[in-house]
C-alpha cells in the first residue's frame, strides 16, 4: 500500500512538472507570436492605436470610456482623440468639435526599431494649414513588443498630449 501511494505522488510531481514546463513554453511561444504580429503590422503600416488613457501637459491622467483611436495605413492616418489642455489659438465660433480629429493623406511615416525590440514611430503630416486651429506637427509613438503604446501628439497651437493604450491589427476591428 505504501508503494502504491509513493507511486501516485511521483506521477502527481512528475506530471505537474510536464505541466508548468509545458505552460512556460506556451507563453514564451505566445509572447513570439505576438512579437511577431507587431513587427508585421508596423512594417505595413497597417494597424489601430486603441486610446484607454489621456495625459494631458496640464493636470492628471484620465481614463477614457469612450473608444478614440489613431488609424494608420500605407496612405492613410485617421486620428479621433480626445485633447484636455490649453489652445492658443480660439476656434472658428461657428465650431462646436473639438479634439483631435483629421484624416491625412499626405504625411511622412519613419519607424525605428530599438535594441530591445520596442519601436519607434514617427509620423509627420504635411497638410500645413495655419487657421486651423487644431493643426498637428508630429504624431510620436512607442510600441512595446507585447502590443503596450504610447502616443504624442504635438500641435502648433496647443499644449502637448499623450496617451497611453494598445496596438492592434486593423482586420480584428
Amino acid at each position: 500500500m505504501k508503494t502504491l501511494i509513493k507511486l501516485l505522488i511521483v506521477t502527481a510531481v512528475v506530471f505537474s512538472g510536464i505541466n508548468k514546463t509545458f505552460a512556460q513554453a506556451t507563453k514564451e511561444t505566445k509572447k513570439i507570436a505576438k512579437h511577431a504580429e507587431i513587427t508585421k503590422m508596423i512594417i505595413d503600416a497597417s494597424y489601430i492605436f486603441e486610446a484607454n488613457y489621456a495625459n494631458p501637459m496640464r493636470g492628471g491622467q484620465r481614463q477614457l470610456t469612450s473608444p478614440y483611436d489613431l488609424k494608420v495605413t500605407k496612405d492613410t492616418i485617421t486620428a479621433f482623440l480626445p485633447y484636455f489642455g490649453r489652445s492658443y489659438m480660439a476656434p472658428d465660433p461657428a465650431t462646436t468639435e473639438g479634439g483631435i480629429k483629421f484624416t491625412s493623406t499626405n504625411f511622412s511615416y519613419s519607424s525605428k526599431q530599438t535594441k530591445n525590440g520596442n519601436w519607434n514611430i514617427l509620423i509627420k503630416p504635411k497638410d500645413k494649414n495655419i487657421t486651423d486651429w487644431r493643426d498637428v506637427e508630429q504624431l510620436r509613438l512607442s510600441i512595446s513588443t507585447n502590443g503596450y503604446a504610447t502616443l504624442d501628439v504635438v500641435s502648433t497651437h496647443r499644449d502637448p498630449i499623450s496617451f497611453y493604450g494598445t496596438v492592434e491589427p486593423i482586420t480584428k476591428r
